[in-house]
């Protein structure tokens, strides 16, 4: 089923979204994460899982992407870890033939020709070949994790392309569209105007470029 915010935040991109976080002082963009590939765009609500250490005996790196449905972005708390990866290729493609929006990662990916080859979004924070197993566990899904300094919770909605992710928190995901559409609109008028003929100071007063992202008082 279709799900309208959605369908309107797919036209939206991550640098308006993060202008519309800013004017409501809500976090969301994800420091630190890059997409794995330039063109690259995702869009789908969280499935988030969190990552420890390994314990003694080690428990599993997760059977989790068996309860993901189709359209839904994998998010992985790996507290940042570079040393090792929660994310190759058997997961790469079992996620992409399910039809699952992307993944996310605090931390590293592997087997990148995978994804590469058929187009499936990864956001991280780079790239490592060594196998998480035995060096962390999941301790929880569908709990609350914390990527690139914003706290997501599952069901919130991600966003990403050529840029990086924003999280656009559920409790106010209609806020977040309203004002992210009103600012691509404004800017969407400005470009206008200038290639038109005015002087990007005219066209930016003319339109409150200025004050597009900032906090109302």
């Amino acid at each position: 089923m279709s799900d309208p915010i959605l369908d309107r935040f797919a036209v939206l991109g991550t640098a308006t979204v993060s202008d519309a976080l800013d004017k409501l002082k809500r976090p969301g963009s994800l420091l630190g994460l890059a997409p794995l590939s330039d063109g690259q765009r995702m869009i789908g609500r969280a499935f988030t899982v969190r990552y420890v250490s390994a314990q003694v005996p080690a428990g599993t790196v997760g059977d989790f992407i068996d309860q993901v449905e189709r359209g839904q972005v994998i998010v992985l708390d790996n507290d940042g870890r570079l040393d090792c990866t929660v994310w190759g290729d058997i997961l790469t493609a079992v996620a992409h033939q399910r039809g699952i929006s992307g993944t996310v990662i605090e931390g590293v990916c592997r087997d990148t020709h995978r994804a590469l080859s058929i187009g499936y979004p990864i956001y991280s924070r780079g790239r490592f070949m060594r196998t998480g197993k035995d060096r962390v566990e999941v301790a929880e899904e569908r709990g609350p994790v914390t990527i690139g300094g914003v706290t997501v919770r599952h069901g919130d909605l991600l966003l990403g392309d050529s840029d990086g992710v924003v999280a656009i928190p559920r409790d106010c995901e209609e806020q977040v569209l309203e004002t992210a559409e009103m600012i691509h609109a404004r800017e969407e008028a400005i470009l206008a105007a200038a290639l038109g003929g005015a002087t990007i100071a005219e066209a930016r007063a003319k339109y409150g470029y200025h004050d597009l992202q900032r906090a109302d008082s």
